[in-house]
């Protein structure tokens, strides 16, 4: 039996507690099929998700295993795709629907912002939009312009939505199983550069992501790992790094790389925010560096800074520092360029701590 479909046949949850090891692509899909086992109103859907399994193959067999009634394809309409799943969660129904790119789901924007982020304020609290939408974001595997956007700030500027953006597989599954678990809308970005397991982040260079990596280690029952509350992957005295998605692995080899002692936190979910990590990690280093791969201008790390700037002015010993894209269509040619590296990290934790 193939290894995606043993992990569905539900005999890894009967191990306990041991812990298994798996793929981000393996914890989302994993994370599904635990929300569908659990409550049948959870149904899964989107452009090739049934019968081929998704373009990155996060949804395979969950069309065998649950029927065409919860696990089916879609038309590719984006538009259409989020405006069935906003009209499901009126009536009850729990959706998990997945843009197959980021990029893709700009025809959705009306229906997202209008519709889904407003339901609960519209009505006065009377209804609510318990959707998931999934969508593949950022580069790193040579899609070119219209495959590698990683568009977030589009949605954390948007009142009554959820951002997260994982960056391993244990965090995968349970903030996806969190989501699920939400009243209100969640944009749930998954960094696909990382989808088949942990990379060298040392590599200011391309690295296949079709390569054999390292797997992580994964709860293999129901568990959710909460909104709001970010993780401290590296703790440290000089500089706080506030990074998300893939960047927190690429942080932790500039980090080594730099000599600096870096305090690295992962955000994991952009909103909510876990402010009071940051502020206690800034308040205490007097340094911030701020990572993301979108690009620069008005992207995340701008809300961050001013943040930081408001929460620890008193503190800073140095201006902050942000590295991010550049500000321009993605390139294809230049991506490993585009992004930050290992490098341009490490010269901006120089920058701080000699300022």
């Amino acid at each position: 039996m193939p290894r995606c479909l043993r992990i569905l046949s539900g005999s890894a949850r009967n191990w306990g507690t041991e812990m298994v090891q798996m793929t981000m692509i393996e914890a989302i899909r994993d994370a599904m099929d635990v929300a569908m086992g659990r409550d049948n109103r959870v149904v899964v859907f989107g452009q090739d998700v049934g019968y081929f399994g998704g373009v990155f193959r996060c949804t395979v067999g969950l069309q065998q295993k649950y029927g065409k009634t919860r696990c089916f394809d879609t038309p590719i309409s984006e538009q259409g795709i989020v405006g069935a799943a906003i009209g499901m969660a009126s009536y009850g129904i729990k959706p998990i629907a997945e843009i197959q790119f980021a990029d893709y789901v700009y025809p959705a924007y009306d229906q997202i912002v209008s519709e889904a982020a407003r339901m609960r304020y519209r009505s006065a609290g009377d209804a609510t939009c318990p959707i998931v939408l999934r969508m593949p974001t950022g580069g790193g595997i040579y899609g070119g312009i219209t495959h590698s956007q990683s568009p977030e700030a589009l949605f954390t500027h948007i009142p009554g939505l959820k951002v997260v953006i994982p960056s391993n597989p244990q965090d995968a599954k349970g903030l996806l199983l969190q989501a699920v678990d939400e009243a209100d809308p969640v944009i749930f970005l998954e960094p696909k550069r990382i989808y088949n397991g942990p990379f060298d982040g040392h590599h200011d260079r391309p690295v296949k992501p079709w390569k054999a990596h390292p797997l992580s280690e994964v709860d293999p029952g129901h568990y959710t790992t909460p909104f709001g509350k970010a993780a401290i992957r590296r703790e440290g005295s000089e500089v706080t790094v506030l990074a998300y998605g893939t960047m927190v692995h690429v942080c932790e080899a500039a980090a080594e790389e730099s000599g600096v002692d870096v305090e690295l936190i992962d955000l994991r979910t952009l909103l909510p925010l876990d402010l009071e990590t940051i502020v206690g990690s800034v308040r205490k280093t007097g340094r911030c560096v701020i990572v993301h791969e979108a690009t620069l201008t008005s992207g995340f790390g701008a809300e961050l800074a001013a943040l930081v700037q408001a929460e620890c002015f008193y503190h800073l010993e140095a201006p902050l520092e942000r590295v991010c894209g550049w500000d321009t269509p993605y390139p294809y040619v230049h991506e490993w360029s585009y992004f930050p590296g290992p490098a341009r990290i490490a010269a901006a934790l120089t920058k701080v701590m000699e300022a």
